[in-house]
């Protein structure tokens, strides 16, 4: 049986993996859980699971007694330092998760990633520590999980290009003069996923996606002029990979993230189970199409700072934090998202091999700077 630490357990990556858990109870045990919001929640999943060490990382510290429950930050780094447990999926959102990527990879322990802000902030000390570990980094996102799957059988060099897929949001449709009307109400209605409010927003951007572009860049070893992406509307094709003889292979299914998360749990293997089925008589006609620079300007000016590594991509990324924060609060409009993420990096100066710590300061520090630009719009 297979321990399982999962990070960000009560979000909805960790809703998944505990479905997938239920219906593999034989394969897999969860040792430790971790949940930054909604304490009730990770109490109820800790009692029907059993498991012995529950983390609450909220700052908020409730006058709760329990000798499985502990609190903070630092105390979910000391026991994930010291965890007899196979595999830590680390779900938790956004650049928190960071740190507990760092975390995993000292131990010796596999991190299956759902992370992809791990990468997008420190792929280079990340890919380096597991270059120089036993530790496996296994993709958890459903696009770099259908290239690993794809890669099976083949050498990353027989790949000539690795293409993402991409649903296109709410808004692929929208007329680019309705832009002004987009509401918050509209941008969280995803035409094909259920996900987290802030994903959801970045799916409509496709700040998402260009993420998605840096994650495959530091998994893969591909450079950016190698890795594409593709507007697929029914999201069922999850990723292509354009062998060097012209053969384009893909991976498929109806949109579920049970099955990336099963399978980076039982990597290299495909396990048997009933947990998501697609039926290809059932499927809906497959488009594809390139993607608009007008209506998606973030996903090509991630690209762009992408290429210049160092400290940008992070100033990048906790810009874009903050500035969907301050729509999920409606503050700004959306398309002064875009705004106000290229106005935070288009001030900074680039700082090259930039340190854990250098990161980690910079992000807070751009993060505030972002917010302070709010009030300069109004």
């Amino acid at each position: 049986m297979k321990k399982i630490a999962i990070l960000g357990i009560t979000g909805s990556i960790g809703k998944s993996a505990l479905e997938v858990i239920r219906e593999h109870s034989r394969d897999f045990q969860i040792v430790l859980a971790s949940a930054h919001h909604n304490l009730e929640k990770l109490q109820k999943i800790g009692e029907e699971f059993q498991i012995k060490k529950l983390v609450f990382t909220n700052e908020i510290k409730p006058k709760i007694k329990s000798k499985d429950l502990y609190f903070g930050e630092d105390e979910l780094l000391k026991i994930l330092a010291t965890i007899d447990c196979d595999i830590v999926l680390n779900a938790i959102s956004g650049s928190a998760g960071l740190q507990y990527s760092v975390g995993t990879l000292e131990t010796g322990i596999d991190l299956a990633l759902a992370n992809k802000e791990s990468l997008v902030m420190a792929g280079e000390i990340i890919m380096e520590k597991v270059k120089n570990s036993k530790n496996r980094l296994l993709p958890v996102d459903s696009e770099h999980s259908a290239i690993s799957q794809a890669l099976l059988g083949s050498a990353i060099s027989e790949v000539e290009k690795i293409i993402l897929t991409a649903s296109g949001g709410p808004f692929r449709t929208l007329p680019l003069k309705d832009f002004e009307e987009i509401t918050l109400a509209n941008t969280l209605q995803h035409p094909t996923w259920k996900m987290g409010a802030k994903i959801t927003v970045d799916s409509a951007t496709m700040m998402n996606k260009a993420l998605e572009v840096i994650e495959a860049h530091w998994l893969f070893g591909k450079s950016y002029d190698e890795i594409e992406a593709v507007i697929h509307p029914q999201s069922v094709v999850h990723s292509f990979l354009e062998c060097v003889d012209g053969s384009i292979l893909a991976q498929m299914s109806l949109p579920t993230m049970k099955i990336p998360i099963l399978f980076a749990l039982t990597y290299p293997k495909h396990i048997k189970s009933d947990i998501f089925k697609t039926k290809i008589w059932k499927l809906p006609a497959l488009t594809f199409s390139k993607v608009e620079k007008a209506r998606y300007p973030l996903f090509f000016f991630t690209r762009e700072i992408a290429c210049e590594k160092g400290i940008l991509p992070t100033i990048l990324n906790a810009a874009n934090e903050a500035a969907v924060s301050l729509f999920l609060d409606k503050k700004i409009s959306f398309l002064q998202i875009s705004k106000l993420v290229q106005n935070a990096v288009e001030r900074e100066s680039n700082q090259q091999n930039p340190t854990l710590e250098d990161i980690l300061e910079t992000n807070q520090k751009i993060y505030a700077k972002t917010l302070r630009d709010y009030y300069k719009l109004i």
